[in-house]
């Protein structure tokens, strides 16, 4: 059972991160909220270099 979990999750943390690219993108570009868009920017980078950790 964990080694399906185990499998899932670099899928749904890069889910997750394009979701962050986007709305962090989003929030720059309308210039709503510039410190929640950098940090939704930054959020997605983490979570890209976890996957790149998980998979070495």
């Amino acid at each position: 059972m964990l080694e399906g979990i185990a499998q899932a999750a670099p899928a749904l943390a890069m889910l997750a991160c394009f979701a962050c690219v986007g709305g962090g993108g989003y929030l720059l570009v309308k210039q709503r909220d510039r410190t929640k868009g950098i940090l939704m920017l930054v959020m997605a980078a983490v979570l890209l270099g976890n996957v790149l950790i998980w998979t070495m």
